[in-house]
């Protein structure tokens, strides 16, 4: 299994259900796949809900006192361990972390994401709001998901080239691009401490972000060789010591490559010193005077 894998699965499936308008029917999607819901008040904090079968039905349990838009996401999750038929593995941690998450349970996060946020129906509502966490939450209210499925979500479709990062416990954890971003490699290193002097450092020691504040993007960007200033946006969370930061470029462009000094001399015209070669000149016969 893979994400791309993952991905398809979800998308035959919104296919099949074919929702119109947010937010989604998670009940057609159990519907869809013959599962039966069970929601339950005797769960404590940790346990959001598992799936099983029991005489030939299947069955989707999650904790009743859990928010709307976590039992939502949860069901979600657990169609996907039906539909792709991977065992469940929830011991690694509380099912909030990141920080020691199984592939299964992550391949089984994509799956939800793309049930709850279906490409076609968000991306044609996000691309026509403008780009900052408001929107994210916005969104995130009309769809009925979190604000963490749903900027991760955002961050992929939208055609601006912009960033969505969790990080827990002060490290990096979770990045999604956009295609722009994708496309000139703006990679974001995971597992490292987030950068010094970003938003997201400030608002996890306590301070305050209120609206998008510039940064450089090379403080972001791993080996960024084309400068540009960034727009950032955090928010922090700190009964689970998670930040959300969403990333942006000021202008809405990805900039270009940083120009040598030679070809910057060649288009103002200015001589060119000759490309060393590690070949010495024979001296000429004139002599020094």
């Amino acid at each position: 299994m893979d994400e791309l894998s993952a991905v398809l699965k979800a998308r035959e499936l919104v296919k099949a259900v074919n929702p119109m308008a947010p937010p989604v029917s998670v009940e057609a999607y159990l519907e869809k796949v013959g599962a039966v819901l069970r929601q339950r008040k005797d769960l404590d904090s940790n346990e959001p809900g598992w799936s099983f079968e029991h005489e030939d039905k299947r069955y989707v349990c999650v904790n009743a006192n859990d928010s709307d838009e976590r039992r939502r996401f949860t069901i979600c999750h657990e169609i996907a361990h039906i539909v792709l038929e991977l065992p469940s593995d929830h011991s690694a941690g509380p099912w909030w972390s990141y920080a020691k998450r199984s592939p299964n349970e992550i391949w089984c996060d994509v799956f939800a994401a793309e049930l709850l946020l279906p490409y076609n129906l968000f991306k044609s509502i996000a691309e026509r709001m403008p780009i900052g966490f408001e929107s994210v939450v916005r969104l995130a209210g009309q769809f009925d998901a979190s604000v963490m499925a749903t900027g991760s979500r955002f961050a992929t479709l939208v055609t601006t080239p912009c960033a969505f990062v969790l990080s827990e416990q002060g490290k990096v954890r979770y990045t999604s691009r956009s295609t722009p971003l994708r496309e000139v490699n703006a990679w974001i290193t995971p597992r490292v401490a987030v950068p010094t002097g970003s938003v997201t450092e400030r608002v996890r020691a306590g301070g305050q972000c209120d609206g998008p504040e510039e940064v450089d993007a090379d403080i972001w960007f791993s080996d960024w060789d084309r400068g540009g200033v960034l727009l950032e946006e955090a928010r922090h969370l700190a009964s689970w010591d998670q930040t959300q930061t969403l990333l942006w470029f000021e202008n809405e462009e990805v900039p270009e490559p940083r120009r040598d000094r030679f070809a910057r001399d060649a288009e103002e015209g200015e001589p060119l010193l000759r490309e060393l070669d590690g070949i010495l000149p024979w001296p000429g016969k004139k002599r020094r005077k």
